[in-house]
């Protein structure tokens, strides 16, 4: 069995309840979300492109390092996350313009929203965070979804 097989085979253990599921589906990508906003607040020199916006290179460094380890699973997998995560990018730009310096309220109140609701989804579930673990299953969580929607639509990882 490939590695990435016997991680979303370990991570889906905690993650058998319905309404756990529907949790993570929402609050798993909007946590990813929030980390990498909080990141794009690091005072740190930016590069800017015309239709994207502008990326720190605090932000590129993370992005760069998160790709590695998606990457190393799978190429799909790592593909998609990449591109993934630079939306996300432009999206966290968005909010950062449009806030100014109050952007890390935002990514704050989404953070602790969602890590809410993952908790009381994982205390339906009956189960502990598989996190609490082994912190690579924070990484895990958003290419374990990107997974099922791969099946869904036929493409191998």
């Amino acid at each position: 069995m490939r590695k990435i097989d016997q991680l979303f085979e370990e991570y889906g253990e905690s993650h058998q309840n319905q309404t756990n599921k529907f949790i993570h589906w929402i609050c798993v990508p909007l946590i990813f979300w929030s980390i990498l906003g909080f990141i794009s607040i690091i005072p740190a020199p930016h590069f800017c492109f015309s239709y994207f916006g502008c990326i720190s290179i605090a932000s590129l460094a993370a992005v760069v390092l998160v790709s590695i380890f998606y990457f190393r699973l799978s190429a799909v997998i790592g593909f998609i996350m990449l591109l993934f995560m630079l939306l996300m990018e432009h999206l966290i730009y968005l909010v950062n313009i449009q806030t100014e310096t109050n952007s890390w309220i935002v990514f704050l109140s989404v953070f602790v929203l969602s890590w809410i609701f993952q908790f009381i989804g994982h205390k339906i579930e009956g189960k502990k965070p598989s996190f609490l673990k082994d912190l690579q299953f924070l990484l895990v969580g958003p290419a374990w979804l990107l997974h099922f929607i791969l099946k869904k639509l036929g493409i191998r990882y």
